[in-house]
């Protein structure tokens, strides 16, 4: 198989995996225990804690762990509003992911004003728009980097159109394949993940600015400075932190190399394909993302193009892993103002370290025979 959906998940690292077994096996002791077991738990949490917060330019006690992107999205979003009630209104982007979009919907059902943004051709907010919205009452959730296009939003810019706002950033995209520094950036709250760079599923983070009073989504126990109830999954984390820092010490490779590959895959898609839209910007956008979709789309049946590339043994998808099979064209793909046909027709092409260009090649040409086919 060619795996080319790295944006889904990606395969986890020899040496994630190595980390984590100790933790499975005879070092299974639960972190808030007193005893020697639960001191070495401890000890490896707090590590990690501190290892991904320095990766961030965070402080320690800035860092939660989660069990991922929606759980930390979640928490920010309903905390801020009901738990903490630090915002009466939410300002986010039509592109968002759905770990955004859907409990918005479900909190302004509760009478909380709401704002969604539309996006230019690239995927680009109207940062000029937010200046209506600069209020210590609001809280401003913009992506760092789309999942389906890889678009890298301008969150410096974002910020300094509403420095009174609270903002948000979920960076479950770009965290550990872009720089990330929360206060480059000025956000208040920003999401991680670890599967999408090499790491274990279940796990992620969530950065809370120090001085925010922040309380807990979830009820329970004490845990993550009494803001995320939970025993917290040591060997998850722990992989969490391996992963983490070996994305930073490979970033710049990683970017070199992806980049080259979709550069190189841009190239061969315009010239063996008519009527394609590259959706993924040149510039401002994730190395490893290539989001593509086609103007004749009325003639093309985008979920037979992904199962006959399954079939020929290479796996891609038309967009979020969240919300495939549901014959929904991609919000993103439409805000962006592609027809609804050609949304649904979209494939996106998502890359890691482990990609070749023969596999590139192998995909460019499969795919293009499977069009010629189907026109």
């Amino acid at each position: 198989m060619i795996y080319l959906d790295n944006s889904a998940t990606t395969q986890i690292d020899e040496h994630v995996l190595e980390a984590m077994l100790p933790w499975l096996r005879e070092d299974y002791g639960n972190a808030s225990s007193t005893h020697a077991y639960g001191r070495k738990a401890r000890v490896a949490v707090e590590s990690a804690r501190e290892e991904i917060a320095s990766l961030i330019n965070a402080h320690p006690a800035e860092v939660i762990f989660t069990s991922g992107g929606t759980e930390s999205n979640n928490t920010v979003l309903k905390s801020c509003v009901f738990e903490s009630a630090l915002v009466d209104s939410i300002v986010t982007s039509a592109t968002e992911h759905h770990a955004i979009l859907y409990p918005t919907e479900e909190i302004q059902r509760t009478g909380v004003r709401s704002t969604i943004l539309g996006v230019n051709q690239q995927g680009h907010i109207s940062v000029d728009e937010l200046e209506q919205y600069d209020s210590k009452r609001t809280l401003v959730s913009i992506m760092h980097a789309n999942n389906e296009t890889g678009t890298v939003h301008r969150l410096r810019e974002i910020r300094s159109t509403v420095p009174d706002a609270y903002l948000h950033t979920d960076a479950v995209q770009s965290f550990g394949k872009v720089p990330f520094d929360v206060a480059e950036l000025g956000v208040d709250f920003a999401t991680f993940s670890a599967h999408k760079i090499h790491g274990p599923k279940g796990v992620g983070a969530l950065f809370i600015k120090k001085g925010i009073d922040f309380k807990a989504h979830q009820q329970g126990g004490g845990q993550e400075r009494n803001r995320r109830a939970g025993t917290e999954a040591v060997a998850l984390i722990v992989g969490f932190q391996t992963a983490a820092r070996i994305a930073h010490a490979s970033m710049q490779h990683f970017a070199e190399h992806t980049r080259a590959l979709t550069t190189s895959m841009r190239q061969q898609l315009i010239n063996s394909i008519p009527n394609i839209h590259i959706n993924t910007p040149e510039v401002e956008s994730l190395p490893n993302i290539l989001n593509v979709s086609f103007a004749d789309a009325e003639h093309i049946d985008g979920d037979a193009i992904l199962q006959i590339m399954d079939m020929k043994g290479i796996a891609c998808s038309n967009g979020s892993a969240c919300v495939s099979g549901t014959m929904q064209p991609s919000h993103v793909l439409s805000a962006m103002g592609r027809a609804d046909a050609e949304a649904k027709a979209a494939v996106r092409f998502s890359l890691s370290k482990y990609t070749t260009h023969a596999e590139v090649t192998t995909a460019v040409t499969t795919l293009a025979e499977i069009l010629d086919q189907m026109r």
